[in-house]
């Protein structure tokens, strides 16, 4: 979601001055009325790449944003390109529907894919109505591989919550409502993609007078726990990597010193 531009408290976007102590890319490369999909990182990611390494630098790709990543280490695989017609089509018609549909024609998929994001179950759907094939069929070539400069970062579940919460707090404070209500004025329900983000839908909602504010903040901080957790499964399970396990309160230094220690390199 980083990628939209104006989606900064919501995303927890690298300040200014993040910025310019270390260099990132793939920020801000998109327009709200823009759709961007893993085809189009995967075309930003490599020409960044190639960038980076023109210069003598090492690119590292940091996020939780597992599909992209495995697009662009494994390639994205043969699905087709979107359909607009027909992805309008499913984009108008009720969750729990295409959810019935995606039931019987993938039964699978319907096992494992997040019946709360409508975005993953219309592409899905659109992917086999425009092949015939189930979705699961044409993703079964993505087989848990191996990167040997990949490591992934865990810390005990209940300081992992207690941040989860302290983030979400935070966003609010810096203020999240106006931010939003700033967006849908420049389209942001028009983005089916950007919707779907933690924290814009809840605040939207919120704002239609669905709940109230403190309902909406802990909604947020329910499914951005549930978020942690997903991301936590995908990775294991799509991805073979170097965990490094960090003790509560454990501050970046020892992250550093862990990472310097697992891949024998000196730190600083």
């Amino acid at each position: 979601m980083q990628v939209y531009r104006c989606l900064d408290i919501g995303t927890a976007k690298p300040s200014r001055e993040e910025q310019q102590r270390v260099r990132h890319h793939l920020i801000d490369v998109a327009e709200l009325n823009e759709s961007f999909d893993a085809a189009r990182f995967v075309e930003l990611a490599k020409a960044a790449v190639t960038d980076i390494q023109s210069r003598a630098k090492v690119p590292i790709f940091c996020g939780g944003t597992g599909l992209y990543f495995k697009g662009y280490l494994d390639g994205l695989g043969e699905a087709p390109a979107s359909d607009p017609l027909l992805r309008s089509q499913l984009e108008s018609t009720p969750l729990d529907q295409l959810l019935q549909e995606l039931q019987k024609t993938d039964p699978v998929t319907y096992e494992r894919i997040d019946r709360q994001n409508p975005r993953r179950i219309v592409r899905a759907l659109e992917v086999i109505r425009l092949t015939g094939k189930p979705f699961s069929q044409q993703r079964s070539a993505w087989k848990t591989s191996s990167h040997p400069n990949a490591f992934g970062i865990t810390r005990p579940s209940s300081e992992l919550i207690d941040r989860i919460h302290q983030r979400v707090d935070e966003m609010f404070r810096r203020g999240l409502v106006a931010e939003t209500e700033a967006l849908l004025k420049q389209g942001l329900e028009q983005n089916r993609t950007a919707m779907q983000a933690i924290g814009y839908k809840q605040v939207v909602e919120h704002l239609r007078g669905e709940r109230s504010l403190p309902e909406t903040i802990e909604l947020v901080k329910i499914r951005t726990r549930q978020f942690a957790k997903r991301q936590m499964t995908w990775f294991r399970r799509q991805a073979s990597m170097t965990w490094i396990n960090l003790g509560a309160s454990e501050k970046e230094e020892t992250v550093v010193e862990k990472l310097a220690a697992a891949y024998r390199i000196a730190p600083g």
